[in-house]
């Protein structure tokens, strides 16, 4: 590519403006650039199944590939790790089709006490627990909040999120028809003056917080700050999105947003990241007089909550079985994430024993898109930071998020996490000269 200060005057703009150009383009991983070398476009561009090759999945579809490339080591997922989940789950199933044949072959219509029994003790936390009347089974979380939003709110609605997020539901609820307004935050979460700002001048209606175990930052907002985010949610009569996903994982012992706030906060947990991903199971925790209202939505959403979904999921809960297998998800986790503190000592990132991933700083001179183009050719999918963005937002944290629970052998883990360790120490000359 041409030097950046001839382009700018070809093209009649400031320097500055060709070099925020150029760094976006090293952050999707499309060039490579050396001092004394230039800028170089990696062979090829971009890859026809990328996200920048179609914009409605670059609206919608985040930084990762629809259909991963095959023979990658999956460090871009976080799925509860496989622990023999498959014979447990296939017991159960076998029990419920002979018990209930009639409602596997119709629609659901009723909902079980049962099922909101497993969401009551699913979504406890120490000695609270929500009314199993206000608890609802969901397809998974994520499916859970899309029902959540449906139901409080309308077209051309906010929702708040931070800069950094999971932000496949921020590209959700584009999709329904709302809009995004992002509030700062710090290593231990959401500031509350820059959240009190943003309700005051953008009147939203809800704010989507994982209040423990953040994805991709693991905060966990103090006490303190909780007791403050609520005080301005009544102030200002917003709605509060509690997913729990990870910090039920943690179990730090912080009282929740919904034990403090149950008047107005939705409390979301499930099975995918601890239990079993693909069962996929959820609860919600309504306020009170809320449940009906999102159990419509929850099915013009989704379609209808299947039976064995459902039953599989509170069958797993009431055994036993599901914490059994938590147990040992978190026994594995525990000791794959001691080698995420092995192998990258002395670089600065955030971890926790009990969660699936980890966020690292990178050194200079690695960008986000660079790292991860050059993570995927060395055959290791990981997660740059723009995954992680759930609004335009001109702000560089130069971090990535990787995985470490896919695969049962542990050794195939420590090998992948060894490669992205080797590549930090190496210069980011063009990502097909790293591996």
């Amino acid at each position: 590519m041409p030097p950046q200060r001839d382009l700018a005057y070809d093209v009649g703009v400031t320097i500055g403006t060709i070099s925020r150009a150029y760094n976006v383009l090293r952050e999707r991983g499309l060039v490579a650039g050396e001092v004394g070398r230039g800028t170089y476009v990696h062979a090829g561009g971009a890859d026809p199944a990328s996200p920048l090759a179609d914009p409605v999945t670059l609206q919608f579809g985040g930084t990762r590939a629809i259909s991963p490339p095959a023979g990658k080591l999956r460090f871009d997922t976080t799925a509860a790790v496989d622990v023999g989940q498959a014979e447990i789950v296939g017991r159960i199933m076998t029990e419920i089709a002979a018990a209930h044949p009639g409602e596997i072959s119709s629609y659901t219509r009723t909902l079980s006490q049962d099922w909101q029994e497993a969401g009551r003790r699913w979504l406890s936390n120490g000695r609270w627990s929500p009314e199993p009347e206000q608890v609802l089974p969901q397809l998974g979380v994520h499916a859970g909040i899309n029902a959540v939003i449906a139901a409080i709110s309308g077209t051309g609605d906010r929702i708040v999120c931070e800069h950094l997020t999971y932000s496949q539901v921020s590209r959700s609820a584009n999709l329904m028809g709302r809009q995004i307004a992002l509030v700062d935050a710090d290593a231990d979460g959401i500031l509350p003056e820059d959240f009190e700002r943003v309700c005051a001048r953008e009147h939203p209606k809800a704010a989507f917080i994982m209040s423990s175990g953040q994805n991709p930052t693991l905060a966990c907002l103090p006490l303190s700050r909780r007791r403050e985010i609520i005080d301005i949610a009544r102030k200002y009569n917003v709605w509060l999105i509690e997913d729990y996903l990870y910090g039920g994982m943690i179990n730090d012992g912080i009282p929740l947003l919904a034990e403090l706030a149950p008047d107005r906060t939705f409390l979301l947990n499930g099975l995918s990241k601890s239990v079993a991903a693909g069962v996929r199971g959820g609860w919600v925790a309504c306020p009170p007089h809320m449940s009906q209202r999102v159990r419509v939505t929850q099915k013009m959403v989704s379609g209808g909550l299947p039976f064995l979904l459902a039953e599989l999921s509170a069958r797993l809960v009431l055994s036993g079985a599901a914490d059994e297998i938590r147990t040992a998800v978190l026994t594995e986790l525990t000791a794959r994430e001691a080698i995420v503190r092995k192998l990258f000592a002395g670089f600065e990132f955030r971890s926790h024993p009990r969660l699936p991933f980890f966020w690292l700083k990178l050194p200079e001179p690695w960008l986000s898109g660079t790292f991860k183009q050059a993570a995927l050719d060395a055959d290791v999918l990981i997660d740059d930071e723009d995954e992680f963005k759930p609004a335009r937002s001109s702000r560089v944290f130069h971090h990535v998020r990787a995985g470490f629970s896919e695969g049962r052998d542990r050794s195939i883990s420590e090998a992948g996490l060894r490669t992205l360790r080797r590549l930090l120490d190496q210069t980011p000359v063009g990502t097909s000269a790293i591996v």
